[in-house]
């Protein structure tokens, strides 16, 4: 059996081809420009050629590529957007245009803009150019499901803070499962307000292809702790530091425990220090986090959890974890399978047996085995 894996980030995209007869460390990996980079770079472009640009596709991550159109407008170029791609910038389309300046264009619109515009057609999955990649080193994609991991703050009502709505969400499934697999969906069964989860789930649906899609951050902590060291502890704090943000889970015995959810830049490690202090004794508030610029914070234990003398105390994984180095935590650096950057795509395939229970035997048996068939003798 093999599975795609590809986990959508705000710097990279790190995919990952899972094959069941492989030992996972044989599995094939690429770590490249993430989509939202891969613009960035081509709107920058047309600004340095002076060129107007059209953005038509689906709602995908913005970030990088928010801030290059925001640099284009500033720069006196036109931008124009059907309004599924400027759902990149904001849900709501008024604010798109009245404070970033993009102008709304129908897709027939679209078709009589001048020749000199240039067109750019927004996504956050190309399986096309993941496929044209992999094909020109010899190796021909054919997966039986595909799984993806992007964050998603979801289409929060107007009026309402688009942080508090993505914290009410993350709180919800937390209370409602107590498992890290709560954050993934089967392609048609994701919740309506996770509007960019499902802008990737068309992909499935074009192709006619199982798909299983998941939050990036719960996935890389679930991927964390596919560690060995990690797996060991009964009780334990994970984090994953990302570009954007960062998430820091206190999982037990009887599933998770505590979280929070803070914006990477917003903290300093001392800063962390003292919220993931918090976080283990249960006495962390939610406005502690949402009050600092953050997303906020759920404590679900209220007996603290004790932190060990002898040995680390967190486990870390994420782009950005050199943040926590020299933590008065003792942090212990996370790597799955022996890499890091794959710890959200191999977080999907623990989740995965919870939402595709068919795939779990063959998925789990490869996890967990201890050696498998050499790559030359998988064809």
């Amino acid at each position: 059996m093999e599975i795609l894996a590809v986990d959508i980030g705000t710097g990279t995209q790190d995919i990952l081809v899972f094959n069941t007869d492989l030992d996972p460390e044989n599995s094939y990996k690429l770590v490249v420009p993430s989509p939202t980079m891969i613009f960035h770079r081509q709107v920058r472009r047309a600004t340095r050629l002076r060129k107007p640009v059209l953005l038509t596709g689906v709602l995908m991550g913005g970030g990088p590529l928010t801030w290059a159109v925001e640099a284009h407008i500033a720069a006196g170029l036109a931008v124009y957007a059907t309004p599924s791609a400027a759902r990149t910038f904001d849900d709501d389309l008024e604010a798109v245009q009245r404070e970033m300046g993009v102008t709304l264009v129908g897709e027939d619109e679209a078709q009589t803009l001048p020749g000199d515009v240039m067109h750019l057609e927004l996504a956050d999955l190309d399986l096309d150019l993941i496929a044209a990649a992999f094909g020109h080193l010899g190796y021909s994609l054919a997966p039986d499901l595909i799984a993806v991991a992007v964050f998603d703050h979801g289409d929060a009502p107007v009026g309402y803070s688009d942080r508090q709505f993505r914290f009410d969400y993350l709180d919800q499934r937390i209370r409602e499962s107590g498992r890290l697999s709560a954050f993934a969906y089967r392609a048609d069964e994701i919740p309506n307000t996770m509007t960019r989860l499902q802008a990737v789930a068309g992909a499935a649906r074009r192709l006619g292809m199982p798909m299983m899609v998941m939050d990036t951050a719960p996935a890389a902590i679930l991927g964390a702790t596919l560690d060995v060291a990690v797996a060991e502890r009964a009780q334990v704090l994970v984090a994953n530091i990302g570009n954007f943000h960062t998430l820091v889970f206190r999982l037990g015995p009887t599933g998770i425990e505590g979280v929070f959810e803070h914006h990477t830049g917003e903290v300093t490690r001392d800063r962390l220090d003292d919220l993931v202090a918090a976080l283990a004794a249960g006495t962390l508030t939610h406005e502690d986090v949402f009050d600092d610029r953050g997303h906020g914070a759920a404590v679900l234990a209220s007996e603290p959890m004790r932190l060990r003398d002898d040995s680390w105390n967190l486990a870390v994984t994420g782009p950005r974890r050199s943040l926590i180095r020299d933590s008065r935590h003792r942090a212990y650096y996370a790597v799955p399978y022996g890499d890091m950057m794959m710890a959200g795509c191999f977080g999907m395939l623990r989740a995965l047996p919870d939402v595709y229970p068919d795939y779990a035997q063959p998925v789990l048996d490869c996890l967990a085995r201890p050696g498998g068939r050499p790559p030359w003798e998988v064809v």
